[in-house]
């Protein structure tokens, strides 16, 4: 079976089980995942029973598929977790979900992350609007032969994250009583931190925020011509911006901290687009 048949298999699995599929979807980060306990009328299945879809095994992954209402009536599925490149899977796996949500019939897609904070000026849980990316993972997700069915062999890159979707979320300010900051993430891939040196470098560069996950998706959203809406959890401040040592528990301390920011802002954004 091709892999455009398995990810047609895995779309035509959630549209039997989801009576109407919406048309925005929600990817939720490390420790992020609390937004899709919000979804009213919501039906709910772990990935597992998701024909060729990824496992997601990280800690604040709950690894489920929620489709359901937001509080102002909006239909969206929200993915609770995803599949990383660290964890070894290839490209193709890391984007599957992503696949599967554009031949759904997705159009908007908002990619949310748990990262670290690179400008100094953040504070940590800053939520940051991607505004672009770096990608220094080493590879991209659309190597290999193109799948026409999927999107154009050389897709159009200028605009990655929407300047509709960004201005929506920056309009959804006063009604989520946050402010936002805007900024540029970098992908690595992980799965050790940066270092303090690596931190410096990015920052010359002009990164204001780096994680491990995102942009394979966010790159292939645009190939199959989702408009993508990026959204940071400065969850911790990178290796070498405080003197002390990273852990994995702060980044899922500082998500919860900021549970109900994360989830009016959200809820602001999805109303309006």
């Amino acid at each position: 079976m091709s892999y455009y048949d398995r990810v047609k298999e895995a779309a035509d699995h959630v549209r039997a089980r989801v009576p109407r599929v919406p048309e925005i979807a929600v990817v939720l980060g490390s420790g992020l995942g609390d937004f899709a306990g919000t979804l009213r009328d919501s039906v709910s299945f772990g990935y597992g029973e998701i024909p060729h879809w990824p496992a997601s095994k990280v800690i604040g992954h709950d690894g489920r598929l929620v489709a359901g209402k937001t509080a102002a009536g909006r239909e969206i599925i929200a993915l609770s977790g995803r599949a990383h490149f660290y964890e070894g899977h290839d490209m193709a796996t890391v984007t599957f979900s992503i696949r599967a949500l554009g031949l759904l019939g997705v159009k908007v897609l908002i990619l949310t992350n748990a990262a670290g904070g690179i400008n100094t000026s953040f504070a940590q849980g800053a939520l940051m609007v991607i505004d672009d990316h770096i990608n220094l993972m080493c590879t991209n997700p659309l190597i290999g032969p193109n799948e026409d069915r999927f999107g154009v062999r050389f897709p159009d890159m200028t605009e990655v994250y929407s300047k509709r979707l960004r201005a929506l979320a920056h309009a959804a300010e006063p009604e989520a009583k946050i402010k936002l900051e805007h900024g540029i993430y970098v992908a690595l891939h992980g799965p050790s931190y940066e270092t303090p040196a690596e931190i410096r470098f990015l920052r010359t560069i002009g990164a204001d925020a780096v994680g491990m996950s995102t942009v394979p998706e966010a790159i292939v959203a645009r190939h199959m011509g989702l408009e993508v809406l990026g959204i940071s959890c400065i969850t911790n401040m990178a290796a070498g911006v405080l003197p002390a040592p990273l852990d994995h528990n702060e980044v899922m301390e500082t998500a919860r901290r900021v549970r109900s920011q994360f989830v009016a802002l959200l809820e602001a954004v999805i109303s309006r687009a």
